[in-house]
């Protein structure tokens, strides 16, 4: 994996996150928006929404320098669009990572021809 890729891969693993938590916090402000003099919802939206339109960014980037196939670019994008699914993209992400981590540590020791 060259360095564009895991800069990549690493914008969108540290956006996933607080998107996640920002989706959630907005969905809590909704109910509270409903239930009680308290509105937030504007201010909550509008940070969700940008959170959401770097990841959308960040997501297609990856899915550009990663050359990831259909199945796995629809899996990040519909973790995006459900409320802990950010959660779930950054552990694979960070997964995925730390696995091209160990294998160029091995090509690099000649451990392995991959």
């Amino acid at each position: 994996m060259d360095i564009k890729t895991a800069s990549a891969l690493r914008r969108l693993r540290l956006v996933s996150a607080p998107e996640a938590v920002s989706f959630i916090i907005l969905l809590v402000c909704s109910v509270l928006k409903r239930t009680t003099d308290f509105n937030a919802v504007p201010v909550m939206g509008g940070v969700h929404g940008v959170l959401f339109v770097l990841y959308v960014i960040f997501w297609a980037d990856a899915w550009n320098r990663a050359k990831w196939d259909l199945k796995t670019a629809a899996l990040y994008f519909v973790l995006s669009v459900l409320p802990t699914g950010g959660f779930f993209a950054e552990r694979k992400l960070r997964r995925e990572a730390e696995d091209a981590v160990i294998a160029a540590r091995a090509r690099k020791e000649g451990i392995v021809n991959a």
